[in-house]
């Protein structure tokens, strides 16, 4: 067993819950990682069961640092990263969740939405909150649950339950929970890059906005306390593995990758290939606000310091169409098995697939709008569509490049990028190729996770800054293909993309 010390982190994702234990020169010893159920019960709902969620978290945790062969006296701080939006409600008391989550994915509640956004349309809170009124955001979920849950605004307003994203869920829990620890009641908080996905906080004041409240009905009370990102968390609970070691970080998961990326400058801009797309650029201190479809959001905020924002641009379907393709098609056995299908075709043979499965996030947002294929011939067969599927991909974080480019005034030199669908090297080849620029990946792909564990070590004087060390060379790709085909192939894609378009009735119409 070694007497060094170490950091431990979790990724609480939206497949699965990942623990990680981190050495002093930022590499990565051990590791434990279990998925979750993805409960579907209508279309267009998507639900995890909170109580899964954690018991993986615990489990995640136990295997890490039995791998590692450690004691809990070995660890220096923990930090959180999590699936954001996520919306999960449960009882003080009993700590029991009044139902299963709601997923960030879930669209159920667009008529919520259409009421709220009235006559003033989606950008009607956007100066407050830096978001447009959509069913992404935690807010109309919270409001969905209060309503169709038996006496839930009841329990609520007489202080019986509590909201949190994924983050104050698991905080709570792993600080003492219903039962508190050694007499010290549990934490009820979230970090302000989480609070700033809730359609609830104003990005200026950092703070709940008592009218955005009053309209949609949500108790204060019920709502966790907003901290920086970087800082003071409690500790963890005595009776689990890490009792005693102290919360350094809790942070959104894409913005605790763009502290793995190291986009700690202004204009450095990363995106991760995960089950959805999420890019983000570093803005600086000072709030921009779209013009182009994207949002404003918290990046991090170090405890004593001015927040530094960012601009976003997230994507509901990216590595999700590669699971569709394996598991409602069955044309894959496994999703690294895209990249030797796709390779089977020279080209797309002129087919596009527009994953508009529960409409189209950033920078459409079009709630309308279903999935697509288009360009279908007799020539057309599975390697054809297996490389329409990676070249979605591409072409959606083309739109948001763009769009972010319009808005900050700032050009992307280089995207860095992370997540499971970076190591398919085709993809990569074409993002490059399609951007113009190059596409870079870090030695380590778990950016996510390393972002929170350099933040929590940061936290407690671990190490000296947010810029931990990274080990290994990153790979880079460089633009290959002529600029006209590029163009051409993008142009085809918006094609496509308008024939998605008012498939599905609005709740209005």
């Amino acid at each position: 067993m070694s007497n060094h010390s170490y950091v431990v982190a979790v990724d609480q994702g939206t497949t699965s819950t990942r623990c990680v234990v981190v050495d002093e020169d930022g590499a990565v010893v051990s590791s434990g990682q279990l998925e979750h159920r993805q409960i579907l019960p209508a279309a267009g709902w998507v639900e995890h069961d909170p109580l899964e969620i954690w018991q993986n978290t615990r489990r995640a945790i136990a295997d890490a640092l039995a791998e590692a062969d450690i004691a809990r006296g070995q660890i220096s701080a923990f930090g959180l990263a999590n699936q954001r939006e996520t919306t999960v409600v449960w009882d003080r008391y009993t700590g029991r969740p009044v139902g299963n989550a709601i997923v960030w994915q879930d669209t159920r509640t667009e008529q919520i939405c259409e009421a709220l956004a009235g006559e003033a349309g989606p950008g009607r809170w956007r100066e407050k909150t830096g978001l447009l009124i959509n069913s992404y955001s935690s807010g109309p979920k919270l409001r969905w649950i209060l309503d169709n849950v038996p006496e839930a605004q009841e329990r609520a307003e007489r202080g019986e339950l509590l909201f949190g994203t994924i983050d104050s869920w698991l905080v709570w829990n792993l600080t003492g929970g219903a039962r508190g620890d050694h007499g010290r009641p549990a934490l009820h908080v979230t970090d302000v890059t989480n609070a700033s996905r809730t359609l609830m906080m104003n990005v200026r004041t950092l703070d709940w906005d008592d009218e955005i409240l009053g309209e949609l009905g949500i108790p204060r009370r019920m709502l966790p306390e907003i901290r920086p990102s970087v800082g003071e968390f409690g500790r963890l609970r005595g009776r689990d593995v890490l009792g005693g070691v102290p919360i350094g970080a809790v942070l959104g998961d894409q913005q605790s990758a763009m502290i793995g990326q190291g986009c700690l400058g202004e204009g450095d801009a990363k995106n991760t290939y995960g089950t959805g797309l999420f890019l983000l650029q570093n803005t600086g201190t000072t709030p921009t606000w779209s013009r182009h479809g994207l949002i404003t959001t918290v990046c991090y905020q170090v405890a004593g310091e001015k927040p530094v924002y960012a601009l976003e641009g997230s994507v509901s379907m990216g590595g999700a169409l590669v699971q569709w393709l394996r598991d409602n098609l069955g044309i894959l056995s496994s999703a690294a098995e895209s990249e030797s299908l796709a390779r089977g075709a020279a080209d797309n043979g002129g087919v596009y697939i527009v994953p508009a499965f529960s409409g189209l996030f950033a920078p459409r947002w079009r709630p309308d709008a279903r999935g697509v294929i288009v360009g279908l011939t007799g020539y057309a067969d599975k390697h054809h569509l297996a490389r329409a599927v990676l070249e979605a991909t591409a072409y959606q974080t083309k739109e948001v490049v763009d769009a972010m480019c319009a808005d900050s005034g700032v050009p992307i030199g280089q995207l860095r990028a992370d997540g499971g669908m970076t190591d398919n090297d085709l993809l990569m080849q074409f993002q490059a190729d399609l951007l113009g620029i190059p596409v870079v990946r870090p030695a380590d792909n778990g950016t996510t996770v390393l972002g929170a564990a350099y933040a929590a070590g940061f936290a407690v004087g671990y190490w000296p800054s947010l810029t931990a060390p990274r080990d290994g060379e990153p790979t880079t790709w460089h633009p290959a293909m002529p600029s006209a085909e590029a163009e051409r192939l993008f142009a085809d894609w918006n094609r496509a993309v308008e024939r998605s378009y008012a498939w599905q009735p609005t709740a209005g119409g």
